[in-house]
């Protein structure tokens, strides 16, 4: 991956079908949240065809699954498959993993296997989705494994549009996805590199308080087009976390097009552009 030549790095995408034509959401979550996000275009890209995507805007792509099959019934996208597509695709793809925390010390296991053997290098963790809060114990091996081997936690924080408009919201409790959960796990954690994802409403400031105060938290920008952004949002990304903020689109639900377009058009700093859609990425991702 030649980092220099690429316009940017987008912390946040998804695999959200399988080879085999498989798909990581049932059709009515995932008819939600197209509705929700008023998707056009492809819902449903195959890995080739992200690669092929980011390949031809020349940016990277970290991309990832979400295993929530305890909670939803339905199996995720294989790690595995998500780390090959990325070796072969390792100018554009950045591989993370996915595992439900439910899964116990399987899950631990296979949390080593995937950074050792696959060069996986980071995990997304689904609170709402997985029913799970961050800072339960049941989630802790798998953290004790993720800050030994360098890799990242990613976390949903804020509201989600999976399950949005599905009466009872498809069953996902939007509570455990307040940020201020995942304090206690980098307050148990300190080592540990941590995303807070997304704009996290209705729990924007208590994401600025975690970041600000834990060193190895960050927050990208993922899911939401930047024109709506909160204000105190856009004031932290210029000064006190104008290093620890992150270009993240949600593709394929936003696409970056959108995202960046958007982006243009919000007062940040000069400076700071260049940190939000590259540099602050590539050093947590060590690719600097």
């Amino acid at each position: 991956m030649n980092v220099a030549e690429l316009v940017a790095i987008d912390v946040h995408t998804h695999a959200e079908v399988s080879s085999k034509g498989q798909a990581s959401l049932d059709d009515s979550l995932a008819d939600a949240s197209s509705a929700y996000f008023k998707i056009e275009g492809n819902r449903k890209p195959t890995l080739p065809e992200i690669a092929a995507y980011y390949r031809e805007r020349k940016m990277a792509a970290v991309v990832f699954t979400v295993d929530a099959e305890s909670a939803t019934g339905t199996e995720p996208v294989p790690n595995e498959e998500v780390a090959e597509a990325a070796a072969e695709n390792a100018d554009v793809l950045i591989p993370f993993a996915s595992l439900d925390p439910h899964r116990g010390k399987a899950a631990v296991k296979q949390a080593r296997r995937l950074v050792e053997e696959y060069g996986v290098r980071g995990f997304k963790f689904h609170p709402s989705i997985q029913a799970f809060f961050p800072n339960d114990r049941l989630a802790y091996g798998l953290y004790e494994v993720i800050e030994e081997t360098g890799a990242i936690a990613l976390f949903h924080t804020g509201q989600t549009g999976i399950g949005a408009g599905v009466p009872g919201g498809g069953g996902i409790r939007l509570k455990y996805s307040n940020p201020l959960h995942v304090d206690d796990v980098a307050a148990d954690f300190p080592h540990l590199k941590v995303i807070l994802a997304h704009p996290s409403f209705p729990w924007q400031d208590e994401a600025l308080a975690v970041a600000t105060h834990k060193p190895g938290v960050h927050i990208d920008l993922s899911g939401w087009s930047p024109k709506y952004f909160p204000p105190q949002l856009v004031q932290y990304a210029n000064t006190l976390l104008k290093d620890k903020v992150l270009f993240g689109s949600d593709y394929p639900v936003l696409t970056p097009d959108r995202w960046l377009a958007d982006f243009e058009k919000l007062q940040i700093k000069d400076a700071v552009r260049p940190k939000i859609l590259k540099e602050n990425a590539a050093r947590l991702l060590g690719l600097a």
